[in-house]
């Protein structure tokens, strides 16, 4: 079974966040087989910024941006 569903949300929902504000990220997968494997991605860059289905951040000037899951389970790799 291949990975899908994978969904990302944020933790506070919607809206802008001020500079210092915690700002919490939280992947899920709908379907997957197997033991899974998430990293965080920002800007499309390749150096994940962590691993793990959360991801939580103290924003600054530096931290506005795109930020990507993805999820692999040693056969497929999916992103949100």
């Amino acid at each position: 079974i291949p990975i899908s569903g994978v969904s990302l949300w944020a933790q506070p929902p919607g809206g802008p966040v001020a500079l210092g504000d915690l700002l919490v990220l939280s992947c899920a997968v709908a379907e997957a087989r197997g033991p899974l494997s998430f990293s965080w991605h920002w800007g499309g860059s390749a150096v994940p910024l962590g691993t793990g289905p959360r991801l939580e951040l103290h924003t600054g000037d530096e931290d506005s941006g795109h930020y990507q899951c993805q999820v692999t389970d040693g056969d497929s790799a999916a992103e949100s």
